[in-house]
């Protein structure tokens, strides 16, 4: 499956913003989708995940309350909506999709990068001070 990030950009600190992750070349569905960021200097980070379904979905502490993820299906496209940005929140946004079938062993992590298989390019956001 190929993946395409878009919506990222420059924003003042307090403001929002929405980035979109289309995904081609498979059955979407079959995936969960994850948001990772990674900062210039900086290790790649899990932001949120989101399954398959959309039933359930995963946050990291220091986006929660700020952040929502959410998919639609039938447009084989995730969002992120990102509210209160900070300073910190710098950095290319990539999303990556896990396989349903990983989801079935009892160790799956939905926050580790490894659970992904194929990955975006990434979109930059950068927040202003």
């Amino acid at each position: 499956v190929q993946l395409v990030e878009s919506g990222g950009g420059l924003v003042q600190t307090g403001g929002s913003l929405k980035v979109s992750c289309a995904a081609s070349g498979g059955t979407f569905s079959s995936y969960a989708i994850g948001w990772f960021r990674q900062g210039r200097g900086k290790e790649r980070e899990f932001v949120a995940a989101v399954s398959w379904s959309g039933d359930s979905t995963y946050y990291a502490d220091s986006v929660k309350d700020r952040f929502t993820i959410s998919r639609e299906n039938a447009k084989n496209t995730v969002y992120l909506q990102m509210n209160n940005l900070k300073p910190e929140d710098t950095a290319i946004y990539y999303c990556a999709a896990s396989p349903l079938s990983r989801s079935y062993y009892i160790d799956y992590d939905p926050y580790s990068h490894s659970e992904y298989e194929f990955w975006g390019q990434g979109t930059q956001v950068t927040v202003s001070s």
